[in-house]
């Protein structure tokens, strides 16, 4: 059978028990028409870049998926008619991956501590002397103007 990822997600004001709740009711969906779930992941309540179906915020929640390609569109059939799930995506794959997701790794990531105060960029060092420029020349396009409106 082909193998999928599949992403979903589900509005902000869903509680993450509803989330779960419609993830189990999803994965059920599959193994009724003989497909099954082998890992699922949710990534949390994350901000969305631009607004989707008037909501900023989202709750994610990944699925690999192993099923026949009748089963994965019953679900997303069943997914665009529920009113808690604003967008999902499902991609074919070659193999699942058996280490977390970037999503779930990014939370790692997190833990390493603060950077500095330039990071490793370093001190800038001294920056040259710039010097007095002067008077502003006066601008070509200005000129031309002043003198059209001087004389009529």
């Amino acid at each position: 059978m082909p193998l999928y990822e599949h992403v979903f997600l589900a509005r902000q004001d869903a509680s993450g028990a509803q989330v779960e709740q419609l993830t189990k009711e999803f994965s059920d969906i599959l193994e009724e028409a003989g497909g099954k779930v082998a890992r699922s992941e949710y990534w949390g309540l994350k901000t969305l870049a631009y607004k989707i179906k008037k909501s900023r915020k989202a709750h994610y929640t990944m699925l690999n998926i192993d099923s026949p390609p009748a089963a994965l569109e019953e679900m997303e059939r069943r997914m665009r008619i529920s009113t808690d799930i604003i967008r999902f995506m499902s991609i074919r794959v070659d193999g699942h991956e058996t280490e977390p997701s970037v999503m779930m790794r990014k939370q790692d990531r997190d833990d390493r501590g603060p950077r500095g105060p330039r990071g490793d960029r370093g001190p800038r060092g001294p920056r040259p002397d710039r010097g007095d420029r002067g008077p502003r020349p006066p601008r070509p396009d200005r000129e031309a103007r002043d003198t059209n409106t001087a004389g009529g």
